[in-house]
């Protein structure tokens, strides 16, 4: 089967089980939340996340709460997520660069994003895809993982397996093949140890051990 032929199979299904609705697994009410609760994430459960920030945002319930926050009452806010005193000091620094430079507006462009302390690529993509809904591939631990055991991708560098995701997944599905690609992760294909007999492309996939 082409290649090309290969991989629309494969998010043909990923639809079909997993439907097209687009989720994010992070809690937030407000854009800068989602940007906050990112910066957390590196490192740490989507799911640990969640419950510091449901304190947290309430602790520090504005861009300017967390500018002026004292960094180490913020590092024992956020300890459990781990990495508590880079995040620490990216979040009061980020916080700060947001309302001296952008007004305390969420800035779409990823160039602008990612002149954020602690915003990188990653962090970036989640807030263009999530909150401007721009067309944008996240590579996290799972994505990485599946693009490559999938045979999206050859590549290891997550910028570099996202620029390969971007030519050879449709523009339209790029927020969909994060979340179909994390769900698979989580639940099925699994590092170190897959579960492939479980797994619904097993007849599509060039890594699975049950052919």
């Amino acid at each position: 089967m082409p290649k090309g032929q290969r991989i629309n199979q494969v998010l043909d299904r990923l639809d079909e089980e997993y439907g097209t609705d687009y989720k994010c697994y992070l809690e937030y009410n407000e854009p800068w939340q989602l940007l906050i609760a990112t910066i957390l994430s590196a490192q740490c459960t989507d799911a640990r996340v969640n419950v510091v920030t449901r304190e947290l945002f309430v602790k520090y319930p504005s861009i300017e709460a967390f500018a002026n926050a004292d960094l180490e009452e913020l590092k024992k806010d956020i300890h459990s997520t781990g990495f508590y005193h880079n995040k620490a000091v990216n979040i009061i620094a980020c916080a700060k660069r947001l309302l001296d430079v952008y007004n305390g507006e969420l800035p779409r462009n990823i160039e602008d994003l990612t002149s954020l302390a602690g915003v990188g690529r990653k962090t970036a993509n989640v807030i263009r895809g999530n909150i401007y809904h721009e067309p944008s591939i996240v590579v996290d631990t799972h994505v990485k993982r599946i693009a490559g055991r999938l045979g999206f991708t050859k590549e290891t560098d997550p910028v570099k397996v996202e620029f390969d995701l971007m030519k050879k997944v449709p523009e339209e599905r790029w927020i969909l093949v994060n979340i179909h690609f994390i769900r698979l992760g989580r639940e099925i294909c699994k590092a170190p140890t897959p579960k492939c007999h479980k797994c619904f492309l097993q007849d599509l996939c060039p890594s699975c051990q049950d052919h």
